[in-house]
């Protein structure tokens, strides 16, 4: 059975890939539907939804349209999202391909090093870091992959510590082949599949992060995104709802399609381990 059939009996998998797509298509369209940006003061403030022609979502505190921040706040988190999920594998998938191929000193050395990071809570240490950098969109992204690698790197010294068990490497090994070529050639292409997996995962919790961050104040000014529309909006929750609760219903839509993408992915790429769990 090809990926594809097998990735699309997941119907949640489907659902969240074409949710996902919708976003995407969304965050692509921002300039065209509203080239005004979503700084634009529109109407009077806190108008409710369906209240004013073309305003759908209604507008915030100081006149601004909802549904404009809501699509340009998309290009932000899948932006946020998908650089500092790859930055973050950037850094772990080498270090701990390294680690679970080499083993011994530098398994040690790479190990103690990522543990130093676990040691920290995600969310408090991307707060010191976006503090330290200043607010903005490169410190947030930078301050997510720092935070977000060792998960990556502990899942690849796992998988490559199998793989390297495997008689086709001893094979390898005995045909006069490097190690180096071993590793790129043999071992990694034979971990990409949990490694997809776990990205896809990676950048909804990304989203999560940044959001977190832009609802405390610590995000880039000058950009409109998710986390900041619910933040700006705390202080009026009781009389206009609807400022907190599309931004917040946005950011919940997208994590859920990604982690639905990912159970696909998983049941895709690894069926027999999927059966087995099922069983």
């Amino acid at each position: 059975m090809s990926f594809w059939k097998r990735f699309s009996t997941n119907r949640g998998a489907v659902f969240g890939l074409i949710l996902l797509f919708l976003v995407i298509a969304i965050a692509l369209l921002a300039p065209f539907m509203f080239p005004r940006g979503p700084w634009a003061m529109v109407q009077r403030p806190f108008l409710a939804p369906f209240d004013a022609a073309g305003l759908y979502l209604g507008t915030d505190t100081l006149g601004r349209d909802v549904l404009s921040g809501l699509v340009y706040g998309a290009r932000v988190s899948l932006l946020v999202g998908l650089i500092s999920t790859v930055m973050a594998l950037c850094i772990g998938v080498p270090l701990g391909a390294l680690a679970g191929f080499y083993g011994g000193w530098v398994d040690e050395c790479a190990m103690r090093f990522t543990e130093f990071f676990q040691t920290i809570p995600n969310f408090a240490l991307a707060i010191v870091l976006v503090a330290i950098l200043e607010p903005s969109l490169g410190s947030i992204t930078l301050s997510i992959a720092i935070v977000s690698w060792p998960p990556v790197a502990r899942l690849v010294r796992a998988e490559v510590m199998s793989v390297t068990k495997r008689e086709y490497i001893d094979a390898a090994r005995l045909a006069g082949l490097s190690n180096m070529k071993i590793l790129i050639g043999q071992v990694l292409p034979n971990t990409v599949s949990p490694i997809i997996v776990m990205a896809s995962l990676m950048v909804a919790t990304a989203i999560l992060l940044e959001s977190s961050l832009s609802f405390l104040g610590l995000g880039d000014p000058n950009i409109m995104s998710w986390g900041y529309q619910v933040g700006a909006a705390r202080t009026v929750i009781r009389t206009a709802w609807w400022l907190s609760f599309f931004p917040g219903l946005a950011i919940i839509l997208t994590v859920l399609a990604l982690n639905l993408i990912g159970e696909g992915l998983n049941d895709a790429l690894n069926p027999h381990l999927s059966r087995k769990g099922r069983a």
